[in-house]
This record gives C-alpha cells, sequence and structure tokens, in this order.
C-alpha cells in the first residue's frame, strides 16, 4: 500500500524556501518565527509566482525523486523539476509503439473518453437528486444527451471522430453547469471558457486543473511512463499528451463537483475573486489559500474502485490508473479500464 503522503503549496510572492538537514525551512521576511516541515511526510512542493526555492533544496528533492512545480497566480503550469527518470525503459517503447498503433490508441482514447463521459454523467444525475423543479429537469436532460454520447462513442471509428465526440459530450455538460449551482446569477456561469475565464466558476475551474495536472503528471511520471505521449491528445511539443489524456476521467468528480460544492456552500465568496482588465477572473491570496485547502482536504477522501475491490484516496487515484495503463501497456491487462464512479 502506498503511504498517502502531503503535498506542500506555498503561493506568498517573497517566500523562499531552504534546505534544513531533512527538512524544508520556509522563510519569508514580514513573518517571524522558524518553519520546518519533514521532507519525509512532503511528496511533492507546488510554488506559485514569487516563491523561490534554494539549488540545495532543489537538488535534495531530485535526488530523493521528490518533484517540484512552479506555477502562475492562476495555476497555469510554468516549469517542473524532477530526478533522474524512473521506470523500466521498455515500458516506455511500449507505450510509444501503442501510441503509433491505430487499433491500441483507438481503443485507449475510447477509453479515456467514456470515463469522462461516465463521470460527468454521474456529477448531473446526483446532483438532480438533490435539487427540484427546472433544475432537477434540465440536470435529467442534459444526462440523458451524455448517455446518447456514450453510445455514439462506441461508433466512432477514428481517433478524430473519438475527440468529435469528447467536443460534443463537453459542450453539453458545461451548457449544465449553471443548473448546478444554486445561485447561478451570482457566479454567471455560462459554459466553459478559458485564457481567460470570464466567470469565477470557470477562473475556480481553470485553478483546480492545474491541481490536477500536477497530481497526474507527477503519477505517470513515478511509475515511468513518458507524460508527453499521449493517446487522446495528439503529440505536440511542450505538450504532456498522456497526463491531459489521464486527467480526462477525474476531472468530473475530482475537479468540477469540488468547484460547485464550494460555490454552493459559500466557503467562496465573489471578493474571493478579482476581476482582471481583459475580461478576464482570477483568485485572490485569500481565495487561493480557500481553495488549496479545500483541494487538500478532498485528496483524502475515499473513493470506490471497483477494479481494485476496495477504496482508494482521492490522492492516490491517479498513481493507481497509472500504475494499471502501464500493466496493459506491458500486456498483463488486457484492457485498460478508466476510473469510473455509479
Amino acid at each position: 500500500m502506498t503511504e498517502l503522503l502531503n503535498t506542500l503549496y506555498v503561493q506568498t510572492p517573497g517566500t523562499s524556501l531552504h534546505l534544513d538537514g531533512d527538512a524544508v525551512r520556509i522563510y519569508h521576511p514580514d513573518q517571524t518565527g522558524r518553519r520546518l516541515l519533514p521532507l519525509a511526510r512532503i511528496d511533492h512542493l507546488v510554488l506559485f509566482g514569487g516563491v523561490t526555492a534554494t539549488d540545495d533544496l532543489i537538488i535534495r528533492c531530485a535526488e530523493d525523486g521528490r518533484s517540484i512545480s512552479w506555477l502562475t497566480a492562476n495555476g497555469r503550469f510554468r516549469v517542473r523539476t524532477v530526478g533522474p527518470t524512473t521506470g523500466n525503459p521498455l515500458l516506455r517503447q511500449a507505450q510509444h509503439r501503442a501510441a503509433d498503433t491505430d487499433q491500441q490508441r483507438h481503443q485507449l482514447a475510447t477509453a479515456v473518453v467514456a470515463g469522462k463521459i461516465h463521470n460527468a454523467r454521474q456529477v448531473l444525475l446526483r446532483a438532480a437528486r438533490d435539487t427540484r423543479g427546472h433544475r432537477q429537469t434540465a440536470l435529467r436532460a442534459s444526462a440523458e444527451l451524455l448517455a446518447g454520447r456514450l453510445a455514439l462513442l462506441a461508433e466512432a471509428g477514428t481517433v478524430e471522430e473519438i475527440l468529435g465526440v469528447e467536443g460534443v459530450a463537453a459542450r453539453d455538460y458545461f451548457a449544465a453547469m449553471p443548473y448546478l449551482l444554486t445561485d447561478s446569477k451570482t457566479w454567471h456561469a455560462s459554459g466553459r471558457n478559458k485564457r481567460p475565464p470570464t466567470d469565477p466558476l470557470n477562473c475556480l475551474l481553470s485553478f483546480l486543473y492545474g491541481m490536477l495536472r500536477v497530481a497526474v503528471q507527477g503519477a505517470l511520471e513515478q511509475v515511468g511512463l513518458d507524460p508527453y505521449i499521449g493517446f487522446l491528445h495528439g503529440v505536440r511539443p511542450g505538450k504532456p499528451a498522456l497526463a491531459l489524456d489521464l486527467m480526462e476521467e477525474f476531472r468530473p468528480l475530482l475537479v468540477d463537483r469540488l468547484a460547485v460544492t464550494m460555490l454552493n456552500r459559500r466557503q467562496l465568496a465573489k471578493d474571493d475573486f478579482e476581476a482582471l482588465p481583459n475580461g478576464g477572473y482570477r483568485l485572490t491570496d485569500a481565495g487561493r489559500r480557500e481553495v488549496l485547502s479545500a483541494w487538500q482536504h478532498s485528496r483524502q477522501r475515499e473513493w470506490p474502485h471497483h477494479q481494485l475491490g476496495r477504496d482508494v484516496p482521492a490522492a492516490l487515484l491517479p498513481l493507481v490508473q497509472a500504475r494499471l495503463l502501464a500493466r496493459h501497456l506491458r500486456g498483463d491487462l488486457a484492457a485498460y479500464q478508466p476510473w469510473t464512479v455509479n
């Protein structure tokens, strides 16, 4: 059983991180006291804009297999440091061959999208059970649309057609987002948009997707898979195609549901978001602290995993699925099954 460790998030500009024996020392010139955290309890460091780490800490983390990610204030990925590549190179060879084999790529792309649509449908159905009136009707109608998209997915003959089904299903799903919110007018929810996100909900989703990417890419690297060679998403320089693939099945339940819950429970207020001159939104420092706290707490929640026959903490789900994908690529499993919840 893999031990559930913690990810250290540091967001205050001007903060510096230092190696202090077997611990990380966090320093900020405006804060008194000496804050030490044992490295043995940390699996990853996520640093936002304006936060620095000393060379000796970066090298120690690389030697220990502990990655460090730098993100913008909006949660967009900037750079990541890791140690020596882990895993068997034969696994990466098998991954590359699968990406070049039409049949295997088609099967894996179909599994990725099927998992995403299934879990998105579950988000809508669960919300419909907890509401009444026109919201319930709209959510159930959208869930039926997604059921139809799953049937259409089974008929897709190429990866391009699979991408087309995924795009239509995503449009249907995000069109139902306003009905997931108890106060959609306050949050101005109007489907999915990004770069920049033009309402608080999309701002929150983009930030949390950034956190999910960090977790998924780290899991792939830990297993020894190449995060940049995927099956659904095309291979492009600088694009972690496999990380984006594996993220799909987790987005609805681990991110979308959390974002909606936070807004419905008023864990965030309008002043936790800042309107930008370009029409976009970003989280304030206080808003980011609240979201990171909720994200860390949500990662401790256990979810059923039907293939394993037991519950698994959300923080370990990407690692479990990365290992199952590796087993499939090595030929130990006949097919890759995405993580889904009924």
